[in-house]
């Protein structure tokens, strides 16, 4: 009996010392007190919240890898994610939602995820750009009443069967006519953010078929969301006079915004320079206040706060970009941190295992069938009463059925406002995730990238409907001297990069001035003269890429990609250069991610049916752009970016014409990056050494270049010899011509070849490897025998025997003994052909840098050897398109 009362007494001293009472101090020690991390507290709830944020991230965020690769948007990883966590999977775990997400922290993480919903609706709003619906209203009006109207019928007609079936779960006591313009609400509503994103990623947004479903993407989502607050604002008032006062103020509220705030708001950020320069912060704070109070406002009067904030973002400038600034400074957090919160609370109310009978699922599969259906009948047929073919008006149809994360908002929206049971909201989950998944792969299926290339060709009358060519090709090219002729550049596509412009716009200049000018009029009077001007000048496309990112506003550029290319300063800098040069422009600016780089400078080549694509290595070994002040980076990490590597390696592997790799070393005159500055002086402190002000740069006496070209054999040689007799044509150019031939005796071992490492296409195999042949012999011979008296003086042809295994090395002594001889002149080049498969390669072993053994691959042996001898000149690597010459 003694030990019984014992044990009760210190399980009453141990019980009440566990708890602290009213009076005593919780502990400070934490962890070292014995208080557990996971343990929530009402005064102190950040400790649990971390532990549930960083599990939903890591989650979320190992989801979307493997999705990703899959062709999947991020929502997609975060609803799976909130499944997971829920009663469905981790949350069935004994003592794991006690845990980790237990009852009494919900509400912390319920708030912080409703504040990022507000925000993430405000960023919608902010992407909606109703100057796209406006600049093709008629297509847009018809796509996207045809997109909402049917599935709306369509999805109020099924809801009465989901009314009869499950009434009794819904908990609110819902009438029908609620229920079913919320339901047709659910299925008619178009993901435009996600819709986005795809299209972007598909290369669709300045397609007909991308316009057309952005514009009515943009009517269907601010329809939608009306739609939305109509059906919570009936459904938290049961007086229809109630609701009717509540919809008369909604509508009173986004006129006050429009016409009384929006003006002011506007005026504010134009004196405070915000939509010049980018948002002041005050400005970001005035910005943020408005979406909390329309917030709250909308929310006060029984509609959900989000409708008030994506109203904010609808009355927010796109000029100066203004929007994507705006979001730029917000997105992350938002995409991060909240969304990931949000979704993971909305999958706790997300139980599979409520879907455990027949009847249940074939609703499911009722629902998706009608969603699918509804969007795609009523697009593709508004699309095609609008002009375009079968196969792109299906395609947008099925681009109009994607739900995502909009869906998602409205179904735990209907859900908190208990016009969807539990049950009920699982179903539209399912069919939201189908949808959404489903939306990338037919769309590759029913509108890839050889159809669009099939279909502009036929729209512009270049072929039938069977392919065949309507447009006859002259094909006169007979002899070797009307080939060279021929093969010359007229039309030239460039990658540009704000690092390389000084060596493009000495390209375009030393290319464009070809032909002696020939006035066009021959009469005396010098009133009557007009200034002469080429007979078929140059024809150059520049071509800028800005990388593709996760982010928000990384799409939004791409939507306003038109406008962009018109105002981009780097393309304006060309066209102006251009110009004055006396050569034909155009450019443009994509946004792309940086994996697909290579195909859009091809796809670019091939729609400007360019005979020559010229790619500059970039100087600090980044296919990206930095725009902040160049750094100088060794000469190694110059040449071992990965990506940039890549960039390179897949675009001549898929090249369509010919095309040069660019490494310049101090072309144009101008010092390289890697030139190190000078020495301190004693004399000279620090400070005032950097407020000294760098001396004026005289111009340029000596404009002359020299060229120098190694002459082995192969097509890549024989285009690379074309080349460089074009440029020769400038009076300022020389050029030395150094043929090779092989001679016996070669007693070196070379066990790894350049065919090892190149990548060479099968149609060219062949040509390649016969490296000289009669063909080479006949071309170079015809060629300087046709060459005019003035470039016999200029360009000089020399005969070298070298061995095979020494032929790199001879090439950069012969090489050394041309260029970088005049050092005040505007730089040297050394011109070589890529592909040379029985030069021997650097073998690859464990203790040998990867450098070379890249290199090698990249740009080919030769290449590498000259790029990297420290010769004083830049390196022009050629590598000729599967015609050679006669591409």
């Amino acid at each position: 009996m003694a030990t019984i009362t014992t044990t009760t007494v210190l399980s009453t001293v141990t019980v009440a010392s566990a708890k602290p009472t009213a009076t005593s101090v919780p502990a400070q020690g934490g962890i070292l007190e014995g208080v557990l991390p996971n343990v929530f507290s009402t005064s102190n709830p950040i400790n649990l919240f971390i532990i549930q944020a960083g599990i939903i991230i890591i989650l979320c965020r190992l989801l979307h890898y493997p999705l990703s690769r899959l062709g999947q948007p991020r929502v997609i990883a975060e609803v799976i994610g909130g499944i997971l966590l829920g009663p469905s999977v981790l949350s069935r775990i004994p003592h794991f939602k006690e845990n980790i997400l237990p009852t009494d922290s919900l509400p912390v993480l319920n708030n912080v995820a409703n504040l990022g919903l507000i925000l993430f609706l405000f960023l919608i709003g902010l992407e909606v750009d109703l100057r796209l619906f406006i600049s093709n209203w008629r297509v847009a009006i018809g796509v996207s009443l045809g997109g909402l109207l049917l599935p709306f019928g369509l999805g109020y007609a099924i809801a009465w069967g989901i009314y009869n079936q499950f009434h009794d779960e819904i908990t609110n006591n819902v009438n029908f006519g609620i229920f079913g313009l919320f339901v047709g609400t659910a299925l008619g509503i178009t993901a435009f953010p996600v819709l986005c994103r795809i299209l972007s990623e598909l290369n669709l947004l300045s397609n007909p078929v991308g316009v057309t479903v952005l514009a009515a993407g943009v009517g269907n989502d601010v329809i939608g969301w009306i739609l939305l607050a109509l059906s919570v604002a009936l459904v938290n008032n049961a007086n229809g006079l109630t609701a009717l006062y509540v919809l008369l103020v909604t509508v009173g509220w986004l006129l006050f915004l429009v016409f009384a705030v929006r003006p002011v708001f506007h005026w504010a950020l134009r004196k405070t320079g915000s939509i010049q320069n980018g948002p002041t912060q005050g400005m970001i704070a005035v910005t943020l206040l408005l979406v909390l109070t329309s917030a709250w406002f909308t929310s006060i009067i029984g509609v959900h706060a989000i409708f008030g904030a994506f109203l904010v973002g609808l009355i927010c400038p796109h000029d100066g970009g203004f929007a994507i600034k705006v979001t730029e400074k917000i997105e992350d957090l938002i995409t991060v941190l909240f969304l990931p919160l949000y979704f993971a609370f909305s999958g706790l109310s997300t139980n599979l295992g409520l879907l455990n009978d027949g009847i249940t699922w074939a609703y499911v599969i009722a629902i998706i069938v009608v969603a699918f259906s509804g969007k795609i009948i009523g697009g593709t047929v508004a699309a095609k009463l609008n002009g375009l073919v079968w196969r792109e008006s299906l395609t947008i149809g099925v681009l109009m059925s994607c739900k995502g994360l909009v869906e998602l908002i409205v179904l735990n929206v209907g859900l908190q406002a208990h016009i969807l049971s539990q049950k009920t909201f699982t179903m539209f989950v399912v069919m939201a995730l189908v949808t959404t998944v489903a939306t990338t792969p037919l769309t590759k299926l029913l509108y890839p990238p050889w159809y669009r290339v099939k279909l502009e060709k036929w729209k512009r009358g270049e072929i039938d409907w069977d392919g065949n060519p309507l447009i006859a090709v002259d094909s006169d090219k007979a002899g070797s001297s009307d080939q060279l002729s021929s093969s010359n550049i007229r039309r030239l596509l460039i990658y540009l990069r704000l690092d390389s412009l000084p060596s493009l716009f000495t390209f375009i200049s030393l290319l464009g001035e070809e032909n002696e000018p020939k006035p066009l009029s021959t009469s005396n009077d010098d009133t009557n003269q007009r200034p002469p001007i080429k007979k078929r000048p140059l024809e150059v496309h520049a071509l800028r890429i800005v990388e593709l990112t996760e982010r928000t506003s990384s799409v939004m550029k791409v939507t306003e990609g038109e406008d962009a290319s018109r105002r981009d300063p780097v393309v304006n800098a060309v066209r102006t250069f251009s110009q004055l040069n006396d050569v034909a422009v155009s450019g443009s600016v994509v946004v792309a991610p940086e994996e697909s780089y290579a195909e859009t400078v091809m796809r670019h080549a091939s729609e400007q049916k360019s005979d020559f694509v010229l790619i500059p290595w970039s100087e600090i070994g980044s296919s990206t752009e930095d725009q902040s002040i160049p750094y100088r980076v060794s000469l190694e990490d110059r040449f071992t970016g990965k990506s940039h590597l890549d960039f390179i390696r897949n675009t001549l592997s898929n090249a369509v014409c010919n095309t040069g790799i660019f490494i310049s070393n101090g072309f144009s005159g101008i010092a390289p990056i890697e030139k190190s500055r000078s020495a301190f002086s004693r004399t000279v402190s620090i400070t005032s050494m950097r407020s000294h002000k760098e001396a004026a740069l005289p111009p340029v006496a000596d404009k002359s270049h020299h060229i120098f070209l190694p002459y082995i054999g192969g097509v890549d040689d024989r285009v690379a010899l074309s080349f460089v007799l074009q440029l020769a044509k400038n009076p300022n150019v020389t050029a030395t011509i150094a043929h090779l031939t092989w001679v016996d005796g070669d007693d070196e071992i070379t066990p790894v070849h350049e065919s090892s490492l190149v990548e060479v296409p099968s149609s060219l195999k062949a040509t390649i490897n016969t490296e000289i042949t009669a063909q080479d012999t006949s071309f170079l011979a015809t060629t300087r025998s046709s060459l005019s008296s003035d470039l016999r003086d200029r360009i000089n042809f020399i005969e070298a025997s070298v061995s095979i295994s020494s032929a790199s090395g001879h090439i950069v002594e012969l090489a050394s003994e041309s260029v970088g001889q005049n050092p005040r002149n505007a730089g040297d080049i050394v011109v070589v052909g890529r592909r040379h498969p029985i030069l021997p390669a650097s073998a690859r072993n464990t203790e040998q840098a990867n450098t070379l053994y890249e290199m090698q691959k990249t740009v080919g042996v030769l290449g590498e050897k000259v790029a990297m001898s420290g010769l004083r000149a830049s390196v022009l690597v050629i590598q000729a398109a599967d015609k050679g010459l006669d591409s």
